[in-house]
């Protein structure tokens, strides 16, 4: 197996708190991704072939994106709000912080005899008793596809095809900046075990709604590019939002049209919501995009971070103009 460096944790303690537990929950953050969603299913069919008692949580209500329902056990993810199970170990993932939980399964969290973290973002303190972090990961999923050979437990093609999938969206399709020889072979292992690319990218990439066409339309038509064309800044309304019967999931690939452009070095999408403004920014070059992140009130990884603006839309524009033009 190859070893992950860590800043924070061992890998090791976190196996041996996993394997002294018989009934876990696991949960990730609010609005899961990919990565979120395939890193509590992979370790969760990991650990139920160990014998273990486990429930998947969702940190609020909403259904997960329609691209990530194929995984298997993804019907049976339960919301934390509506989760009355008993538990001895509470496991999150990819998540940096109890603000990331949301309020329902930060009070789990909070309550929880033994609780346990696997992560890739950097944190201030230790979410967790038990805990392991590695920021240069690529993904989390990339990790847990390493904790289960510490577990024990079989890599079955279920646990791979999550892992795997985990792994593919927070690279981008091995494209991001964050892709590295490591996370390569350890796809490759996850494909000889399982996993197919070719249902992956189906699923995840090529599996969009007409409702997140429509907002590309509009979402380009209100693209901005700075003078010296190396930032890209558009918008999005809840009236954009409840005019074309869109949901959250159809924005979700339109940040990477932005930053598509050519000479685009930053992308950013904001999206209104009922009290707050939500901003997404994608990084090209080597530009550190979680520095800007977390100056506007978030964080997040340097190729790809986002933010929470407490003002309105017509703030939220003029905040991100002004630390956009520093670049």
């Amino acid at each position: 197996m190859e070893a992950l460096t860590s800043e924070f944790g061992s890998l090791e303690g976190v196996a041996s708190a996993l394997l002294e537990a018989q009934s876990l929950v696991i949960c990730g953050h609010i609005s899961p991704d990919g990565d979120c969603i395939g890193s509590q299913l992979g370790l969760a069919h990991a650990l139920r072939s160990l014998g273990k008692q486990v429930t998947c949580l969702l940190a609020h209500d909403e259904p997960i994106d329609y691209g990530l329902r194929f995984l298997p056990g993804a019907s049976e993810l339960v919301p934390a709000s509506q989760f009355q199970g008993s538990f001895d170990t509470f496991v999150t993932v990819d998540v940096p912080a109890a603000a990331r939980l949301g309020e329902d399964a930060a009070a789990l969290h909070a309550g929880a005899a033994h609780t346990v973290t696997v992560d890739h973002h950097l944190f201030k303190t230790p979410l967790s008793q038990a805990y392991f972090v590695d920021s240069q990961a690529p993904s989390c999923s990339m990790i847990i596809w390493q904790l289960v050979e510490l577990l024990g437990a079989p890599r079955t093609p279920e646990v791979a095809l999550c892992c795997y999938t985990g792994l593919v969206t927070d690279t981008g399709g091995f494209s991001f900046q964050n892709t590295n020889a490591q996370a390569l072979r350890l796809a490759a292992s996850m494909v000889e075990a399982g996993a197919r690319p070719d249902l992956v990218a189906r699923e995840v990439f090529q599996n969009r709604s007409l409702a997140s066409l429509e907002l590309q339309k509009v979402m380009l038509s209100r693209m901005s590019i700075s003078d010296d064309g190396v930032s890209a800044v558009s918008y999005l309304t809840r009236a954009d939002f409840q005019e074309l019967g869109a949901v959250k999931a159809d924005a979700e690939p339109l940040i990477n049209v932005l930053r598509s452009v050519r000479g685009i070095r930053v992308a950013c999408i904001l999206r209104e919501q009922e009290d707050c403004v939500r901003g997404s920014l994608r990084a090209k070059d080597d530009t550190d995009v979680a520095s800007i992140a977390n100056r506007l009130g978030g964080g997040g990884h340097r190729a790809a971070a986002g933010f929470t603006f407490h003002g309105t839309l017509a703030q939220a524009r003029e905040a991100v103009a002004a630390e956009l033009a520093a670049l």
